[in-house]
């Protein structure tokens, strides 16, 4: 038995950094060695059994020690923090806001859980409110990280553990302090499921040094997508989920330790919650001006146009309109001429990339050829389509991150080329000659121009037009269906599919008949292309590999639609992860960039862009809005005196 754990966790050793000698590190595992071989001795477990039991982690007993360790209130992987160790406040939130009112907020969310960690259901909107994190990310830094939860952070020379130190007024709502027990009771909790330990399975085992210290020890060095998965790690307590089950659907709400708690709800209606006015970190700095709100209320609409028509009539407050035709005259109404409600443009905060686009599934025969792949990328006409339906509002995405450090631009520079110089024989010899951009159409000559050179692409790959259809030398027939959700993204496409007839391509449309239907079609890849939003957090390291990397292109699960599955795209996703210096990252991306447009993989459509948004003019905003994360709606605060001037439609809440 002890050889066989001996094994089990020389295999981890080799999975970690490789570096030997490392005092502490030994003795933990040999901590946990011992552990581990008792309960395999007490249950009579052999070692494939007690890799099941662990679930690939054990939970160590107090090996760590504190001397040595430098805690920080911040951490930055790519530049120094901004803001000192004491400072009072985030340039981007107003500390004297006042404190009142109620925010009415619409959602489509039709919950029947609260249960934190729900393997079935549906979760309530707006559970953040009433949750801390141990950190949380700063808005106008674009890698920097302050401490909530955790009033310091500490990192070891080879990056491989994480400590954690509590601050000392960290409370749950019934008083009882939050501890070391409660953060590692939540990592193992969440890792107890197949998501969560998929989500974070960077993490080796966690250590509860003392009551304020926890220590998670990871398998690799600590890189960004690690840091921000940390920004989401869902922190319960122990006390009270001792003898109930986190995952199990329930409608009780539990106890929690943030800014607001429900006060009321109706499922599948709606749901409140309430400023908690003990709320232990209502005076912290990364707190100040945040949760300005007495009220949250949440309301379930499941239909737009009633949305709106809510929002008209005052039910609600705020409204992001992603309709370019209801944004361009639908809020024409005599309270917008008499200034009571205003339309504003907020920026996406951490939300870039595409907007929309057509994912070709990469998975089907006829797709695995980059010359169709290309073809149909030139039959879009996205300038037509653009100044039609979307009266000139959307820009087209000409970069998987468009208008960011990170898009490739121009020539690739000589950082790049040492990245792609190896696979040169791999990749297009347009990607090293000429800079990329999707072809603007600007007359009917330049439509003829490109669906000219699509015939002959296609031409080449074999396919030939035949009585006005598109065939092979097998007679087999082109067809392509596109899977799509809602009657307006069939506005979107139908325009495409006129196109994809003058080259001969039969297209057709599958509308799903509920989500359930959509869900299953996609995790089935049961679709040729389908209409889909491609955006991702800035940086987008935390969701490469789920989108783009081979690992997930046959995983139902994964954001990876397209089936992309590419060796040098693979190399320069490990490579964009593991950059420690923004240098290296910025090289990487912009590399993975190119080899994605060449490559014709996906259709870009329109980039991401400021958010759109209607409100009613009762509140108090920052004058100054972060690039990488505004605070909405935590910043925003109710504006009594602007209330006032709004009468006769119910709204002065």
């Amino acid at each position: 038995m002890i050889q066989g754990v001996l094994d089990l966790f020389h295999g981890r050793r080799k999975r970690r950094s490789g570096q030997e000698g490392d005092t502490r590190k030994i003795a933990a595992t040999l901590a946990a060695l011992v552990a581990a071989t008792t309960i395999a001795d007490r249950d009579g477990l052999d070692a494939p059994q007690l890799e099941e039991r662990l679930g690939s982690r054990v939970e160590r007993e107090s090996v760590t020690g504190l001397d040595g360790l430098e805690f920080k209130h911040g951490i930055a992987l790519y530049d120094e923090l901004k803001y000192p160790a004491d400072y009072s406040h985030l340039e981007y939130l107003n500390p004297n806001a006042p404190k009142g009112g109620t925010l009415v907020l619409p959602t489509g969310t039709n919950f029947d859980t609260f249960a934190p960690i729900a393997e079935r259901g549906t979760g309530a909107p707006g559970r953040r409110f009433q949750n801390d994190s141990l950190i949380i990310r700063s808005g106008d830094e674009l890698s920097a990280f302050y401490g909530r939860i955790a009033d310091g952070i500490a990192i070891t020379e080879d990056r491989m553990t994480v400590v954690f130190r509590i601050h000392p007024r960290a409370r749950w709502r019934d008083g009882v302090p939050i501890t070391s027990s409660d953060i590692a009771f939540s990592v193992e909790s969440l890792r107890s499921q197949i998501a969560g330990r998929l989500y974070y399975r960077v993490i080796d085992s966690v250590e509860r040094i003392d009551d304020r210290h926890v220590a998670l020890h990871l398998n690799e060095p600590l890189q960004l997508p690690t840091l921000m998965s940390f920004v989401y790690l869902p922190i319960m307590p122990k006390h009270y989920w001792r003898d109930k089950d986190p995952t199990a659907s329930t409608l009780t709400p539990p106890l929690t330790s943030g800014p607001y708690f429900v006060s009321e709800f109706r499922q599948g209606r709606f749901v409140v919650y309430q400023r908690n006015p003990d709320y232990w970190g209502r005076d912290i700095p990364i707190n100040k001006g945040r949760y300005n709100f007495d009220t949250i209320r949440f309301e379930v609409y499941r239909d737009a146009s009633v949305t709106r028509e809510a929002f008209r009539k005052g039910l609600i407050d705020i409204w992001d309109e992603s309709d370019a035709r209801y944004w361009h005259s639908g809020f024409d109404i005599p309270a917008l001429r008499r200034g009571w409600i205003s339309k504003i443009r907020r920026n996406s905060g951490l939300e870039v990339g595409i907007r929309e686009g057509i994912v070709l599934n990469n998975r089907r025969e006829r797709f695995k050829d980059r010359r169709i792949r290309q073809a149909l990328t030139l039959a879009v006409d996205f300038e037509w389509q653009n100044r039609t339906l979307h009266y000139g509002y959307h820009k087209r995405a000409h970069s998987y991150w468009p208008d960011t450090i990170l898009a490739a631009r121009g020539l690739p520079s000589a950082d790049e080329l040492t990245l792609l110089d190896p696979y040169r024989d791999r990749l297009p010899n347009e990607l090293f000659e000429k800079p990329f951009s999707f072809p603007e159409v600007k007359n009917e000559e330049d439509h003829r121009a490109l669906m000219e050179r699509a015939r002959e692409l296609l031409r080449e790959a074999g396919w030939r037009i035949e009585d006005g259809v598109l065939k092979n030398s097998a007679g087999e027939i082109f067809d392509m269906e596109f899977l799509a959700r809602s009657p307006i993204e069939a506005r979107t496409l139908l325009p495409y599919f006129q196109r994809l007839e003058q080259l001969g391509i039969r297209a057709r449309m599958a509308l799903a008949s509920g989500d359930s239907e959509w869900i299953n079609r996609l995790r089935g890849f049961g679709y040729d292309a389908a209409l889909l939003s491609m955006r991702i957090q800035m940086p987008p390291v935390i969701g490469l590999t789920g989108r783009f990397h081979s690992d997930s292109a046959m995983v139902p699960t994964s954001a990876n639609r397209s089936g992309i599955s590419n060796p040098v795209v693979d190399f320069l996703i490990e490579k964009a992860i593991s950059a420690t210096a923004l240098p290296q990252m910025i090289a990487a991306c912009r590399a993975l960039d190119r080899v994605l447009l060449w490559e014709y993989y996906q259709i870009p459509l329109y980039a991401v862009a400021r958010r759109t948004t209607v409100h009613w003019g009762k509140f108090g905003r920052p004058d100054y809005e972060p690039k990488y994360q505004p605070a909405y709606p935590d910043g925003w605060w109710y504006d009594t005196a602007k209330a006032a001037r709004i009468v006769g439609f119910g709204v002065s809440r």
